[in-house]
C-alpha cells in the first residue's frame, strides 16, 4: 500500500532530512517545506524512515485533509478518512494536535471533536460503542493552518531524537538529532581526527560515531508503528537485519569528546556504552582552554552561551579563552552558539554562518574551515564590556518577567 508521509523536523534541518530520504533512501517524491518534509512509499519506506533518519523528528502517516472552518466540518472531514485502515477495535488511539492562524482555536475542543469523529466511524465499522483501547497505541495528531485540517498517525512512538542511549543526560543537553545534523554539515564521515571539547554528556561524538559506523539511529529502539496489524512484523525484522548488516564493525577511528567536569565525561562514556560505540570513541576530562588543537582534524561543540549553563558574562569570558587557543587551529570547527556576539568574542569572523534552532532557542552554527592564516580577526570594540552587562540586564529582566502572575 502507497502512504504519504511527513516527518516534523527542527527549523533549519529541513533540507538535511530531504538529502537523508533522497540519498540515504533513495526516494524521488520528496517535498520539503518550513518544520517539515513530505514524502511518498509503503511499509518498507516507513520502516527505512524510523529506523535511518538522523535528523527528523517523527514519522507521520498523513491520512487525510480537509478544510474545517467550523467544528461540524472538522468532525465530518474526520469522519469521512478511512480509520479502518489502520486502527484495530482494541488499538489505544489518543488525540493531540494544533490551531495556527485558524477560526478553530480552542485545543481541548478541537481534541475532542476529533476523538468523538473517529470513535463514531469506528463503531460503525466494527459495530461496537465501546472501545477499551488496551492494545497497539495509534497515535492521532491533528493541524489545522489556516482553516484546513490534516490528519496524522504517529509511526514513530517517542520522538526519533529518543535513540535509546541516553537515559541521563548533563544540564543543558544538545537534541540528538541537531547533533546529528551538525555532524552532517561538517561532512565528517569518519575520516581523521574528531574532536567535541565541551563534549557534556556525549551526544555530539557518539553521533559522529555512529555515522562513521553507518549505525541506524533507531536500531537499539522500538516504534509504535512495530506493533501495528497491517504491518508485516517480518518486514521489521528484515529492515533492522539489512541496518546490521550493512555497519562497519571492524574500522577504527580517532573520536574524542572532553570535559572540564569528571561527572560528564563518566555519563558520556557510559551512553557510548549504550548507543554501541564505546569501542570507538573516547572521553577524556579536559579544560577546553588548555587544548593542544595544533592538528587538523574536525571540532564540533556545543559551548555554554549564557542560556541554560553559567550567566552571559561568565559564557564569554569562557569562549574569548576557548577563542584564543581554538581560532589559531588547523581544524575545521563548527560552533554552534545563540550568543549574537559569538564571533566578537571567540575572536574570528566565520567563514559561514547557518541559522538552527537549539529547541525553541534561535541559534547559528559558526562555520570554519578556511586555514588559520586565511580567517579573518574580529576586532573587539570598547563597548564589549557595557554591552555584556547591558545583555545580561535585558534577560534578567525578560526571565523576571515570563514569572510574573505565577508566584
Amino acid at each position: 500500500m502507497e502512504y504519504e508521509f511527513c516527518c516534523p523536523t527542527l527549523f533549519g534541518l529541513e533540507g538535511i532530512v530531504g538529502d537523508e530520504l533522497r540519498h540515504g533512501g533513495g526516494l524521488t517524491d520528496v517535498r520539503v517545506e518550513n518544520g517539515r518534509v513530505f514524502f511518498s512509499g509503503d511499509e518498507r519506506t516507513l520502516i527505512w524512515a524510523n529506523l535511518w533518519l538522523r535528523c527528523a523528528e517523527r514519522v507521520l502517516i498523513r491520512v487525510g485533509e480537509f478544510p474545517a472552518h467550523t467544528f461540524e466540518e472538522l468532525f465530518e472531514g474526520v469522519y469521512e478518512l478511512p480509520w479502518l485502515d489502520y486502527i484495530e477495535k482494541d488499538c489505544a488511539f489518543p488525540v493531540k494536535g494544533y490551531s495556527l492562524n485558524s477560526d478553530l482555536h480552542s485545543i481541548p475542543d478541537c481534541q475532542s471533536i476529533v476523538k468523538k469523529a473517529i470513535v463514531k466511524s469506528l463503531s460503525e465499522s466494527y459495530g461496537i460503542n465501546w472501545f477499551e483501547e488496551t492494545g497497539a497505541r495509534c497515535q492521532v495528531q491533528f493541524s489545522i493552518m489556516n482553516n484546513i485540517a490534516t490528519l496524522y498517525l504517529d509511526t514513530s512512538g517517542a520522538g526519533l531524537h529518543k535513540r535509546g542511549y541516553r537515559a541521563n543526560a548533563n544540564d543543558a543537553p544538545l537534541r540528538e538529532t541537531l547533533a546529528a545534523a551538525m555532524v552532517h554539515l561538517s561532512r565528517y564521515r569518519g575520516r581523521g581526527e574528531f574532536l567535541d571539547p565541551f563534549c557534556g554528556s556525549g551526544t555530539i561524538p557518539i553521533e559522529a560515531a555512529m555515522i562513521a559506523m553507518n549505525r541506524a539511529p533507531g536500531l537499539a529502539r522500538s516504534f509504535d508503528a512495530e506493533k501495528w496489524a497491517f504491518i508485516d512484523p517480518e518486514l521489521w525484522r528484515q529492515g533492522r537485519e539489512q541496518a546490521l548488516d550493512v555497519m562497519y564493525r571492524n574500522r577504527s577511528y580517532e573520536i574524542c569528546g572532553s570535559d572540564i567536569d569528571p561527572t560528564c565525561v563518566k555519563l558520556a562514556a557510559e551512553n557510548a556504552n549504550k548507543a554501541g560505540v564505546s569501542h570507538t570513541v573516547h572521553f577524556e576530562t579536559q579544560d577546553a582552554c588548555k587544548l593542544r588543537l595544533n592538528r587538523e582534524g574536525t571540532l564540533i561543540c556545543n559551548p555554554p552561551y549564557g542560556e541554560r549553563m553559567m550567566d552571559i558574562v561568565s559564557a564569554r569570558k569562557l569562549l574569548r579563552n576557548f577563542g584564543t587557543v581554538a581560532s589559531r587551529s588547523p581544524m575545521k570547527q563548527y560552533i554552534i552558539s545563540s550568543d549574537e556576539k559569538f564571533e566578537e568574542f571567540f575572536g574570528v569572523k566565520a567563514d559561514k554562518k547557518r541559522k538552527l534552532y537549539n529547541g525553541m532557542l534561535r541559534c547559528n552554527l559558526f562555520m570554519y574551515y578556511q586555514t588559520p592564516d586565511k580567517r579573518k580577526p574580529f576586532r573587539r570594540t570598547a563597548n564589549t564590556k557595557n554591552n555584556t552587562k547591558k545583555v545580561q540586564k535585558n534577560r534578567n529582566n525578560h526571565s523576571n518577567k515570563r514569572f510574573e502572575g505565577h508566584s
